[in-house]
């Protein structure tokens, strides 16, 4: 890859998804889990999917979801990624790979070098990970993702994986130009980043920061 790509994650309006689009992002991601204040039903989902060109990757978030309920969003959108946020175990991971025939992306929650390790059991079994801040357990009403949080980027940095990664984690425009040298990574994630509050978008902040995403080669 020659250069950086960026997922906008936790969209819920037509106008924020168009903006991402507009931006080149090569992923959007649309959240299924009820206590986040981004999270979206099937049909606004589904709706929002339907905006998206081939050249955009569609990624569904779930926190440890049971078979009954990636059935149903799976059923109404058509999602190219199902991306495991929660404490999804390898089996499980390939289990959901197996059964529903998706791209399978995991999230890794990171707070030291031991994290890093235990990542090395999805290997295997996801096609992708996401490398995201692990929320502190003080942290009043903590979300799996989208907290706003950062880890040690170099933890990750010189780290060699069999499959394509995203870092992820209190990115915004002002660090990701620093978080993507100081950690190798080519792709990054991000939602809280480029809100004005928790769950809405701010349209500037998405289309500066998949401009600074963009103007970096690695």
């Amino acid at each position: 890859m020659t250069g950086s790509q960026a997922k906008i994650c936790g969209l819920s309006t037509p106008a924020s998804v168009q903006v991402a689009v507009d931006g080149d992002a090569a992923y959007v991601g649309f959240v299924f889990y009820g206590p986040s204040p981004r999270n979206v039903s099937a049909k606004e989902a589904a709706d929002l999917v339907r905006l998206l060109p081939d050249d955009v990757k569609s990624v569904g978030v779930f926190v440890n979801p049971d078979d009954d309920f990636l059935s149903d969003i799976l059923e109404h959108v058509d999602l190219d990624i199902v991306q495991l946020h929660g404490a999804e175990s390898p089996e499980r991971v390939a289990d959901v790979k197996q059964r529903f025939g998706k791209t399978v992306m995991k999230a890794i929650a990171v707070a030291g070098a031991d994290d890093i390790d235990k990542a090395k059991a999805y290997e295997n079994v996801a096609d992708m990970l996401l490398f995201d801040a692990k929320a502190p357990k003080d942290l009043d009403n903590a979300l799996p993702g989208g907290n706003g949080l950062a880890f040690d980027w170099q933890l990750i940095a010189g780290s060699d994986w069999q499959v394509p990664w995203m870092l992820s984690g209190g990115l915004d425009v002002e660090n990701v130009t620093e978080a993507l040298h100081i950690s190798g990574a080519h792709l990054v994630d991000v939602s809280s980043g480029v809100e004005s509050a928790p769950g809405i978008k701010d349209e500037d902040k998405i289309k500066a920061f998949l401009k600074a995403v963009n103007e970096q080669g690695n």
